[in-house]
């Protein structure tokens, strides 16, 4: 039988892990926003643009993979040294490759050959504990998980303060340059090559027992994930390089900014995703587990419902204490929108178990390049007529579209009783009281509280009879 507080546990145990680093790093937003000029931010933007779409190639689905092979297969321990070798001699052979070719590849991506460098460190570093991290988390093992995830973040924010602010206020000068967005990233790799160290036992402790075959299926149900990771880049990030190409790299960082505002639905998302994955696959073969996928999908949207209308009214205030600079504010009025975007994505990833547990990975990935080519097609309409808000209406148009799109096909292939009035009256509540507040009373906090009551009021009102009986277990 289905317990939600192990659920809730489980998904707490494992979110932590990702929630805290995304917490401290967000909480460095104020530094970067105070130290570098709007242009410096869109650097450090790209930068990671960029990284997280070479993070996609190098690892081509195989976490993804790991975790369903790894859950199903007689011998799993096969299953780890065939995905870890090819991943590891794969990461080597283009890391190899681009780094002799780190000239080119800088200028054609408008970057300084220094920061590319710093970004193939980084990338290296990352990639080659995609599995030892996979690992961890199919076998269990939180607390180290959770210790390594921690101690990156850690020696990554620390670096920064140190490089940024406490080095500069004491007049002591650095050994490379003057150039503040390097410093970030070299405070990136320095906490990628500790948590890479750290697991390079990883390594030696397996058995090194490749099995061509299992790594065909693995790369056939992989691919199609690889795919989606880049369409996802796409609709996460295309909009801040065009920008940056439409209009100026002034209105990229100031968008930019602004975007991080979103990151505590971001956060929810994440813990969700990192916690109910692994529940999803373990409990697919229970009978009862359609309605269980639907009771969660529920819950899901209440409470970021709740989370969108929270930070939805509180958009004022957050705006002055964690974004110091007033020309990083011309872009907050897409603090709403990618927060709803943000949500609905949280709502396709639920959706998505239908295409993960029949193995039709492949609808994923022609629900994600269709929203990706949508996304394009958007934004470079959108852009250049209402500027960067045209970027975010495409972010929020192009999730909601996967969102309907996953659940029109997963009724046909794995039909879930989702409540879906019940649900739709949730999003329509939160998010008209948002779109209330934020045009009629922005900065006004107490009917702000007040909308936020009502909403709460009625979840609690719907919901009061499930939720006893669920929590009396």
């Amino acid at each position: 039988m289905f317990d939600p507080r192990q659920f809730i546990k489980e998904t707490f145990v494992y979110g932590l892990a990702t929630v805290v680093p995304r917490v401290l790093n967000f909480l460095l937003v104020p530094l970067h926003t105070q130290t570098l000029p709007v242009e410096g931010y869109a650097e450090n933007t790209a930068f990671y643009v960029y990284a997280a779409f070479f993070n996609i190639l190098l690892t081509y689905g195989m976490e993804t993979s790991f975790f369903r092979f790894f859950s199903q297969s007689k011998n799993p321990k096969q299953v780890v040294s065939t995905a870890t070798i090819t991943l590891a001699f794969t990461t080597l052979l283009v890391f190899s490759i681009l780094f002799l070719q780190t000239n080119p590849i800088a200028e054609a991506l408008g970057m300084a050959p220094r920061h590319f460098s710093l970004l193939l460190g980084v990338l290296l570093c990352d990639t080659l504990v995609v599995l030892p991290f996979a690992y961890l988390r199919a076998t269990g093992k939180v607390p180290k998980f959770t210790f390594l995830k921690l101690s990156n973040v850690c020696i990554y924010a620390t670096l920064n303060v140190l490089f940024l602010w406490w080095f500069p206020l004491q007049g002591i000068s650095l050994p490379w340059g003057t150039d503040p967005v390097q410093y970030v990233f070299i405070s990136n790799l320095l906490a990628s090559a500790f948590v890479l160290l750290f697991l390079l036992p990883f390594y030696i402790q397996i058995q090194w027992n490749w099995h061509a075959a299992l790594l065909r299926k693995m790369l056939g149900y992989g691919t199609p994930i690889m795919l989606a990771g880049i369409a996802f880049v796409i609709n996460e990030n295309l909009d801040k390089l065009l920008i940056r190409y439409y209009i100026d790299d002034a209105t990229m960082g100031a968008y930019s900014g602004c975007y991080k505002l979103a990151v505590f639905m971001t956060l929810f998302v994440q813990a969700f995703r990192l916690g109910a994955e692994p529940f999803f696959f373990n409990y697919a073969q229970h009978r009862d587990a359609p309605k269980v996928y639907a009771l969660i999908m529920k819950y899901f949207v209440l409470f970021g419902g709740f989370l969108l209308l929270t930070v939805g009214v509180g958009i004022e205030p957050l705006k002055e204490a964690l974004i110091r600079r007033p020309e990083y504010w011309v872009a907050i009025d897409i603090v709403p929108i990618i927060l709803l975007a943000n949500l609905f994505l949280g709502i396709y990833h639920n959706l998505s178990v239908w295409y993960k547990l029949t193995d039709r990975t492949s609808y994923g990935m022609y629900i994600s390049l269709s929203a990706a080519t949508a996304t394009i097609l958007l934004n470079i309409w959108l852009i250049p007529l209402i500027g960067f808000m045209g970027a975010a209406w495409a972010t929020l148009l192009a999730y909601g579209c996967m969102a309907l799109a996953s659940y029109v096909l997963g009724k046909k292939h794995y039909p879930i009783p989702y409540p879906t009035k019940r649900i739709l009256g949730y999003l329509v509540l939160s998010a008209g009281l948002c779109a209330v507040h934020w045009t009629k009373f922005s900065g006004q906090l107490g009917v702000g509280a007040l909308f936020v009551f009502v909403f709460l009021s009625v979840g609690f009102f719907m919901e009061q009879r499930e939720l006893k009986q669920l929590f009396r277990l």
